[in-house]
């Protein structure tokens, strides 16, 4: 069995920049929301069994009161933010497992599925449906893995670590030092991701790191300032280390709870509003076909 873990905010995001806008009867923009869908089908009909999509259903998080800079969706483009809700509800109508975050983030229900799924020794392969970077913490050797669906690639742990330079537990620590501008904290200053990967591909985390540069037993330049950064910055440092980690204790059910057994009675109102009435006929002839024999 393998299990697919999606997620919602990042496709939403990818259709709404790639297909022409579209609005429903009523004037409501649904271009993306009618992309992600066809996309989801897509993934049923080429073999996935169990999937499950994480949203951000509420865009701001805890997160936001740990660090004043952390996104928020202040200046997002409202014809993008209004179609968070609509997608919930159309995936829903789809037969597609939906977790919509509200305290926590997309990428912590996609950790927190990883987690569930991972530790079942029926999961062959746990495939974490992202290209975000946080979530390649998440990776566990060629088991639990991302895929960039748009550029069909798969990470596993050597391609994280082809990547980044450090294994995937040590990710968050990374971000720490370089820091994310897509979720709005900086990282420390003059540390980037070359000094971040050599000194963590030894150390591994931030308070294996020493103190001192001259306690430093590989080569990276500038290493007395950036020492010195770090020793003056570390709690700074282990701040942002804390908003890179993703939580995986999220409400996501159990693994049998994610199979995808067919369309809701909603998809045809769905299809029809959304502009692809194809889409009620291939959900309901890929349920068909997997419809159990009597």
């Amino acid at each position: 069995m393998e299990v697919h873990l999606v997620d919602g905010t990042y496709e939403l995001f990818r259709h709404h920049f790639a297909v022409p806008a579209r609005a429903d009867g009523d004037g409501v923009e649904i271009a993306a929301t009618r992309g992600v869908l066809g996309s989801l089908l897509g993934l049923l009909e080429d073999g996935a069994t169990h999937v499950a999509v994480a949203t951000d259903h509420v865009v701001e998080s805890f997160r936001n009161d740990l660090w004043d800079g952390y996104k928020t969706s202040a200046g997002m483009d409202p014809e993008l933010l209004g179609q968070f809700p609509i997608l919930e509800d159309a995936l829903r109508a789809l037969g597609v497992v939906v977790w919509p975050m509200v305290e926590l983030e997309a990428d912590d229900g996609l950790a927190s599925g990883a987690a569930v799924a991972g530790a079942e020794a029926r999961v062959e392969r746990v495939l974490i449906c992202t290209p975000d970077k946080d979530l390649s913490q998440c990776v566990v050797g060629d088991r639990v893995v991302q895929v960039d669906r748009r550029k069909q690639e798969v990470r596993d742990e050597v391609g994280v670590v082809a990547k980044f330079g450090v294994h995937p537990a040590s990710i968050p620590d990374w971000l720490a030092l370089v820091g994310d501008s897509a979720d709005g904290f900086p990282g420390l200053p003059g540390w980037g991701a070359k000094s971040a990967s050599a000194v963590l591909s030894r150390y591994g985390h931030l308070e294996a790191i020493p103190t001192r540069a001259q306690s430093w037993d590989v080569e990276v330049r500038g290493a007395a300032r950036l020492a010195t950064v770090l020793a003056e910055q570390r709690e700074l440092a282990e701040l942002f280390r804390d908003l890179a980690t993703l939580r995986t204790d999220a409400e996501v059910g159990a693994v049998d709870d994610w199979r995808w057994t067919g369309p809701g009675p909603d998809l045809q109102a769905w299809a029809e509003r959304l502009g692809s009435r194809s889409l009620i006929r291939r959900a309901e002839q890929l349920a068909r076909e997997r419809k159990p024999s009597p």
